[in-house]
């Protein structure tokens, strides 16, 4: 499964390890937080199947990535060029993109901001959101612990989830998979300000059934190379995201796009009206599908669905 074939791709001032591999139509696939190219395991080759090459990096500041040094080297603006920097190296004019998490955020501003050249954007797990100060610090919760707010300080966080990378990824894992009682993510709200994020998180007595000890090991191979300063430099650009894209006020999608998210990801509760709002800023939103059984992780815990869902989506924009 890790036998992949990886290239440097050099791209917007940064190197971009990335599983290439296909030929065809390309697709590339962005992971969020915290994970890194692995999260696609199960997707890669039926996408190649299907008639595509296929690119997933690490983003930059994971794996085996570059990890620039200031928080600013994390704009969404970088980090939309970068995934639309891979095409060009790999020969391509077009590509579609996919993300989940981090990477949904990414793959919608890089359809926005490279709409010349993105071609079609589905979304995983995140639904575009106009992301803004107040999800940092939301009102009303001020005494009470949320990891964005939580995450702003840099050092501290990078710190606690460093000190036992095998209990943090563990925790982090299940506390957002359907594997978890209910709400155990939403649920860091009713803790105290001054908490930890490990202190808010149920403590997995196991591995969650999605999660095997071997693909468990190498993410622990993953972070002790990159460490959570870079991952964590996403959110601290969350309050610059309107600031430096002024253009995108009020802008629509015109690209064809869909979105997939597990029924038990508490990330849809961050806007319980999501469902309705979502829709009204595409001009060509194929189809919006929750799979069951799933939460935030969706195309690990659910890949077969998932992967039927993102191969549904590329046989219709290409007509197969």
């Amino acid at each position: 499964m890790i036998d992949r074939n990886f290239q440097m791709i050099e791209t917007n001032g940064v190197r971009l390890r990335t599983v290439v591999e296909g030929d065809g139509p390309l697709v590339v696939l962005l992971h969020g937080w915290p994970q890194c190219w692995y999260l696609w395991r199960h997707q890669i080759d039926p996408i190649v199947t299907a008639g595509y090459r296929v690119a997933v990096p690490d983003q930059r500041g994971y794996g085996g990535s570059s990890k620039p040094p200031d928080v600013s080297d994390y704009n969404i603006r970088d980090l939309a060029a970068d995934a639309a920097g891979i095409a060009p190296v790999l020969g391509y004019d077009e590509f579609i993109v996919v993300g989940q998490d981090w990477g949904c955020v990414v793959a919608w501003h890089t359809a926005l901001l490279h709409e010349s050249s993105c071609r079609a954007v589905m979304g995983l797990s995140v639904p575009f959101w106009r992301l803004s100060a107040d999800m940092v610090d939301p009102p009303g919760i001020e005494d009470k612990f949320w990891y964005m707010r939580y995450i702003m300080e840099p050092g501290v966080i990078e710190a606690e989830l460093e000190k036992d990378l095998a209990r943090s990824l563990r925790a982090l894992y299940y506390g957002l998979s359907a594997d978890s009682p209910p709400r155990s993510w939403i649920g860091q709200m009713e803790h105290p300000r001054g908490s930890g994020l490990l202190e808010v998180l149920p403590e997995p007595g196991k591995l969650p059934g999605w999660l095997t000890q071997e693909d468990f090991d190498y993410y622990l191979e993953v972070y002790r190379e990159s460490g959570f300063r870079g991952p964590c430099n996403y959110y601290r650009n969350i309050p610059t995201h309107s600031e430096i894209t002024p253009e995108l006020e009020g802008a629509r999608f015109k690209q064809p796009a869909a979105f997939v998210a597990g029924a038990e990801d508490d990330v849809l509760l961050y806007d319980p009206d999501w469902r309705e709002k979502f829709p009204k800023d595409f001009d060509d939103l194929r189809f919006i599908e929750i799979i069951e059984g799933a939460g935030h992780w969706v195309q690990a815990e659910k890949p077969t669905e998932t992967t039927a869902q993102i191969l549904r989506f590329l046989g219709e924009i290409d007509g197969n």
